[in-house]
């Protein structure tokens, strides 16, 4: 059994041509897609507040197989929540004030979530997460491996300073960035993953370049949460066969399947 916590964004994604709200957020998304894996245990460390977009994230994930003991429901907090618009092809985009952080923002661990850290096979997180320092302040007392996804970040020198302590680099991007991931996978021993939407994935390890077309779909719905899905897909099939190639697979397959509803997961 691999255990693997997701850390920490749990919010509200308001679709603002619909009015839809649904529960979202990278660590929401990834544990939601990640329990569906067996021989997985998916636990989510974060806090939501006690309002309605709290209540949603707890509904969205009722029955589902995650660990819920570490959320951390602050009252009279208010959840973070975030407004997404949609292109007609289901590209999702965001305007100046879309992102209401609430007590996301101020989230801390306790020793209670440096514990669970510290006792888990895998933990995912995104390199914006405010809990990203301390956990890799942990690593020095542990042996879990680190995931961490860099989104469209582009400050590769900035970035590259963080590789000692990763051990799976995500990020989404285009064929023109690729050479600096082959590079540094022959200096760091990371795999290093790039999502390039319909044209499929990249991996890097040890020099060796691994691809992966994309799963077409007959119509994108939404693109919101895709990236974490892939991940989810990514880290558990590898996890438990330990085969690049198999993981890219899974995580093109997960991915396919949820740019075909609206939200990054279904409930």
């Amino acid at each position: 059994m691999t255990n693997i916590i997701s850390m920490t964004t749990m919010c509200a994604d308001v679709f603002v041509e619909s009015g839809k709200m649904l529960a979202g957020g990278e660590a929401l998304n990834f544990a939601a897609n990640a329990c569906k894996f067996p021989d997985v245990k998916v636990s989510i460390i974060g806090a939501i507040g006690d309002d309605d977009c709290g209540r949603e994230v707890l509904r969205s994930i009722e029955g589902k197989p995650v660990d819920i003991s570490d959320i951390h429901i602050i009252k009279g907090g208010k959840t973070a929540s975030n407004h997404i618009y949609l292109t007609e092809n289901g590209d999702r985009y965001f305007m100046e004030n879309s992102w209401d952080g609430g007590v996301d923002e101020t989230f801390s661990m306790n020793e209670s979530d440096r514990k669970a850290v510290c006792g888990s096979d895998i933990v995912y997180m995104t390199c914006y997460c405010n809990s990203y320092k301390d956990v890799v302040s942990l690593k020095d007392r542990s042996d879990f491996k680190l995931a961490v996804d860099f989104d469209v970040r582009r400050d590769f020198d900035d970035i590259e300073k963080l590789l000692p302590d990763i051990d799976f680099f995500f990020i989404s991007g285009s064929e023109d960035i690729l050479p600096v991931f082959e590079k540094w996978s022959e200096k760091y021993d990371c795999i290093f993953n790039v999502t390039l939407a319909e044209n499929g994935s990249v991996t890097y390890h040890k020099g060796r370049k691994h691809s992966c077309k994309a799963v077409p779909v007959s119509e994108v719905i939404d693109t919101t949460g895709c990236g974490d899905s892939y991940h989810a897909a990514f880290l558990c099939s590898y996890a438990a066969e330990g085969d690049i190639q198999k993981a890219m697979a899974c995580g093109s397959a997960s991915a396919s399947e949820t740019l075909s509803h609206i939200g990054g997961f279904e409930y």
